[in-house]
């Protein structure tokens, strides 16, 4: 399957900041019973690799798994060993874009003006991530996609949450990358799904623009 077709399932990446292995399990099924079938961990969590591991042995046959916060081309060997498919990072480095594309897995790195937004799709990567999404307002968001190439996907990440989805499906993204609105460490999994199941809702509460 294609980052597009992860999207079109669901439109929620969920970001797990500060995951540990011993819960990581628990809380990827709690979010896959959500609907939810892109999960990334990012690298600056408690062993992450470990983590991402254990998800993707869990969930990888169903879901899109992998690393956030990926700052180093050569960790993205560590992440396709882990069994991780996807590479997210809150910057656009053509090494991370170039190994990942050499590796078959998906990146999406940060990007906040056009001219980052055409040098990662140069460089071949397979979705933008508007980062932070918060200091991009959707007015800002409509004018970037009026300008990409009209299969370009987009996503909106950084202070997303239910309140925030709709105006910034309405300028044109594809998805959402949702943090901390949705998990924190200590959270019980109890929470974490009733916020996955809200944030699902919402996303689905109208077709997201393809």
């Amino acid at each position: 399957m294609t980052l597009r077709d992860y999207l079109n399932a669901m439109p929620v990446v969920a970001i797990l900041r500060g995951l540990s292995p011993d819960e990581a399990v628990d809380v990827a099924a709690v979010l896959v019973a959500a609907g939810i079938r892109i999960i990334e961990v990012p690298l600056n969590s408690p062993d992450p690799f470990v983590s991402i591991n254990r998800i993707a042995v869990a969930h990888g046959d169903t879901c899109l798994v992998g690393a956030g916060t990926v700052l180093r081309a050569e960790d993205i060997d560590r992440v396709a060993d882990a069994g991780g498919r996807l590479v997210v990072a809150p910057n656009f480095n053509v090494a991370v874009v170039s190994r990942a594309r050499t590796l078959g897995m998906i990146s999406a790195p940060g990007v906040q003006t056009p001219t980052e937004a055409f040098a990662a799709l140069d460089a071949g990567a397979d979705g933008l991530k508007l980062f932070p999404a918060e200091i991009i307002p959707p007015k800002a968001v409509r004018a970037m996609r009026a300008v990409l190439p009209t299969d370009t996907i987009v996503l909106a990440v950084g202070g997303i949450g239910a309140d925030n989805m709709n105006a910034y499906r309405d300028a044109g993204v594809d998805g959402f990358g949702v943090g901390s609105s949705l998990y924190k460490p200590g959270m019980t999994i109890d929470d974490i799904g009733a916020r996955a199941r809200a944030l699902v809702a919402e996303a689905l509460s109208q077709p997201a623009d393809a």
